[in-house]
């Protein structure tokens, strides 16, 4: 399988901070974060995963970066070790648009010792370490022509949307301008994709793509150009013929982040050295704060059963920055027995959950999982849902949903915390086998939990910040 990088990009943005850092203006991937280019970083992560074949394409600067890796067969000039891949270019130059490139490297795609017509595609203004074996895998179980590697992320406000079915199938693409829900779930593109040369062919005659323009200046004086967003991807979303999907998405909390100005490389060169990007890859045990809903993260009203009724408690999105700045995963985990009672639909209680998501997005936060048992044991009630009717393992105080969050995640129990404020709460904890923290005011109250604190915001000041 080939991986092609986009690496043309001029960074306007970014220019001028290039040049106090190191003395010259240099391409956006070229720059260095423990003086290595991330560009480096990028291929020597793919490379220990198996990924050694490269296409690079290139623009601005162009020679910066050929004149560094070369054909990918010599050493690093900054860490004299092999770079130990195969690289190739393709120098674009007068500007494709952001997928023009894809189409002339049509035939180049192909792995030709594998036979492989899948080919990762990678944004190289990005920040990124991830398990690339695990979402090549999902694509390839998926069958799909496309998937995109999705993550919630701090402004999904102002962020192009992914709506997909359960399974994954994507549904809609939102871009920037499009209408949006009025509560949706913080799922945002990353800019990493598993792509198959047919997307391109089949997208080519949906969208009207005219190849043999590509580059090509048109009658209005301007150069025909390709975008990825909005003139591929967005157009393969939705049911097919056969009734499935052609783009799948791909829900990771691993890190992958823009770095497109001097704020956001800042802030990734900061993660990166506190080694919080690589810890972030799903091949490493993770750590994760177990979140109870109601009465924890919203206000306690019973039963809550319309999105009117959640309203997040104070000090809550804060305490959820935290979580996210701090490495560790964000994860809901709530009892949601009127499923089961009749009285929400499973459409219902995902509206009342892509609420709890918007809100907290308006807020720079976000969750990065969210399970819920809709089981409850007791029967006789009217309006109930049968089946639903049972004695799960999902239920609290049963470890279900940690275990599976964990199996999903990777994480590590012994290194992880279960918050609530119930008995329910703090035995679930215990039964997983994670630390358990409960949300009190009343001291006497003891459940066998190992913290007692007022809120989420105490917790995470006084012991994950301790």
């Amino acid at each position: 399988m080939k991986t092609v990088i986009m690496a043309g990009g001029r960074g306007t943005r970014i220019a001028d901070y290039s040049k106090k850092l190191t003395g010259k203006v240099l391409p956006k991937p070229m720059i260095p974060i423990d003086d290595v280019p991330v560009l480096e970083w990028e291929i020597n992560s793919l490379r220990d995963q198996g990924f050694t074949k490269f296409i690079l394409t290139i623009s601005y600067l162009a020679e910066e970066i050929m004149d560094y890796f070369g054909d990918g067969s010599g050493v690093s000039p900054v860490t004299g070790k092999p770079f130990g891949v195969q690289i190739e270019y393709f120098h674009e130059h007068e500007p494709l648009g952001n997928a023009g490139a894809l189409y002339k490297l049509r035939d180049r795609l192909v792995d030709e010792a594998d036979g492989s017509e899948d080919f990762l595609l990678l944004n190289a203004d990005s920040i990124f370490d991830l398990d690339f074996q695990r979402l090549v895998v999902y694509h390839r179980a998926k069958g799909g022509k496309a998937t995109l590697f999705t993550h919630p992320n701090s402004h999904p406000y102002d962020s192009g949307l992914i709506i997909a079915a359960e399974d994954g199938g994507v549904e809609k693409w939102l871009t920037k301008e499009d209408v949006r829900p009025e509560y949706y779930k913080n799922r945002v593109n990353a800019g990493v994709h598993v792509l198959n040369v047919a997307a391109l062919d089949e997208v080519a005659k949906v969208s009207g793509i005219e190849v043999s323009q590509i580059g090509r200046v048109q009658k209005d004086g301007k150069i025909y150009k390709v975008d990825l967003d909005r003139q591929i991807l967005k157009p393969l979303c939705g049911r097919n013929a056969a009734g499935g999907y052609n783009v799948y998405c791909y829900d990771s909390p691993e890190y992958v982040k823009d770095m497109g100005t001097p704020e956001r490389f800042e802030a990734v060169a900061k993660d990166f050295k506190a080694g919080i990007v690589q810890a972030k890859n799903l091949s490493h045990k993770q750590k994760a704060i177990f979140l109870d809903r109601d009465g924890t993260l919203n206000k306690y009203v019973g039963f809550l059963r319309k999105t009117d009724e959640l309203e997040l408690l104070s000090g809550v999105a804060e305490a959820i920055q935290k979580i996210n700045a701090s490495g560790y995963l964000a994860i809901v985990i709530t009892n949601q027995p009127v499923v089961a009672r009749g009285e929400v639909t499973f459409e219902g209680l995902e509206e009342i959950h892509r609420k709890l998501e918007t809100e907290l997005g308006k807020e720079g936060a976000y969750i990065d999982a969210l399970y819920y048992c809709p089981h409850h044991p007791d029967k006789g009630f009217a309006g109930e849902v049968p089946e639903l009717k049972k004695d799960c393992t999902c239920r609290k105080p049963k470890p279900g949903m940690i275990l599976q969050a964990a199996k999903d995640y990777n994480i590590d129990l012994a290194s992880s915390w279960m918050v609530g404020d119930s008995e329910a709460d703090i035995a679930c904890g215990k039964n997983a086998g994670v630390h358990t923290v409960l949300l009190s005011r009343e001291t006497t109250d003891d459940y066998g939990q190992e913290v007692t604190v007022d809120n989420l915001l105490d917790f995470v000041e006084e012991h994950m910040e301790a």
